[in-house]
């Protein structure tokens, strides 16, 4: 038995919520980080594509472990990854830039009306994923909502019966689900 973790002296760089981003779960983030890499080269094959593709798709799910644990989206993760994919994206379809530079910012648009009618309810995380989700996606960020949406909904509704009342009240991390979005469409596009 560790005495210094039963006395709550453990140091501040890894306790929950302080310094790491992830503490604790470093394992499980990185098992999924590789399982959707590795479904992004299966789907894709080994090329340009499929690289972007894993780095979305790990971005994704990093981003959900770390809103799930601290209800946060870092701009030190999701704005650099976004200019990353976007570029990327934009290289290997040059054909399709309106398309991707559109998407990004029309994404991100969709998320921030309901930001500004009521800040509360949509945090500027939201946002920036949804743009996140417009660069890695293009067109199909559409289904990417539709999908999240639905999804959180439907845990919405859960919570409703399950809770009652009590779950007006409750905060629902956004990002897992809008990542969910993210994932199918990605796959299915």
């Amino acid at each position: 038995m560790d005495i210094a973790r039963d006395t709550g002296s453990e140091p501040r760089s890894h306790a929950p919520g302080r310094g790491d981003l992830l503490a604790g779960r470093e394992g499980w983030v990185a098992a999924g980080v590789c399982l959707v890499a590795a479904l992004c080269f299966l789907r894709f094959g080994f090329g340009g594509e499929a690289l972007v593709s894993a780095l979305f798709a790990g971005v994704l799910v990093v981003l959900t472990a770390i809103d799930i644990e601290r209800r946060i989206v870092p701009n030190k993760i999701v704005l650099p990854a976004t200019g990353v994919i976007l570029v990327s994206q934009l290289l290997l379809n040059p054909d399709r830039w309106l398309e991707f530079v559109l998407a990004t910012l029309g994404a991100g648009l969709f998320l921030f009306v309901p930001r500004l009618l009521y800040p509360a309810g949509m945090g500027l995380g939201d946002v920036k994923l949804a743009m996140l989700l417009g660069a890695g996606l293009g067109a199909s960020v559409v289904l990417a909502f539709v999908v999240g949406l639905v999804a959180g909904f439907v845990a919405a509704v859960f919570l409703l019966v399950t809770r009652g009342s009590a779950a007006r009240k409750m905060a629902i991390p956004f990002v897992p689900f809008l990542a969910l979005g993210g994932l199918v469409a990605l796959f299915l596009s």
